[in-house]
């Protein structure tokens, strides 16, 4: 995917950057965003109806920040980063894992992750990298070579 160290750290601060933004717009807007609780039922897409998507720049941040070998392949409907409730990359968790809460405005959720796409789009103009909204189980397990 993106091969020079000097573009992958890059990549890795814009990524980094979008996500003290989306933290920032979180914390302030905390009414409109509301509260995790951590119980960790939106991690299991399908009792929770619903999937999850993300983009290469997030994949990315992902493996470089936990080692691409340990990026875990999705083969059941619950995260494969959720063990026993809890997030095991809570700090390295994709945009989506961020702006979702189940007590969440639902309009206020769709406009900052409309933005969030955006900026993750206007990464990989710039770096040069196929953009791809893709559902987390096939990016996982694609990453992971299943």
């Amino acid at each position: 995917m993106v091969a020079e160290s000097g573009t992958k750290q890059q990549l890795l601060n814009k990524v980094s950057e979008i996500y003290d933004w989306l933290d920032l717009e979180l914390g302030d807007e905390c009414e409109l965003a509301g509260r995790c609780d951590g119980c960790g039922k939106c991690c299991d897409f399908e009792a929770f109806d619903h999937r999850l998507f993300v983009t290469p720049p997030e994949l990315m941040y992902l493996a470089a920040n936990i080692g691409g070998e340990n990026v875990q392949p999705m083969t059941r409907s619950r995260c494969p980063y959720n063990i026993a409730g809890k997030c095991t990359v809570y700090e390295y968790r994709f945009a989506s894992c961020r702006i979702f809460c189940c007590k969440g405005d639902v309009d206020f959720q769709s406009r900052l992750s409309e933005l969030a796409l955006k900026k993750f789009k206007s990464i990989c103009i710039e770096l040069e990298i196929p953009y791809r909204y893709t559902d987390l189980a096939s990016a996982l397990n694609s990453f992971a070579g299943h």
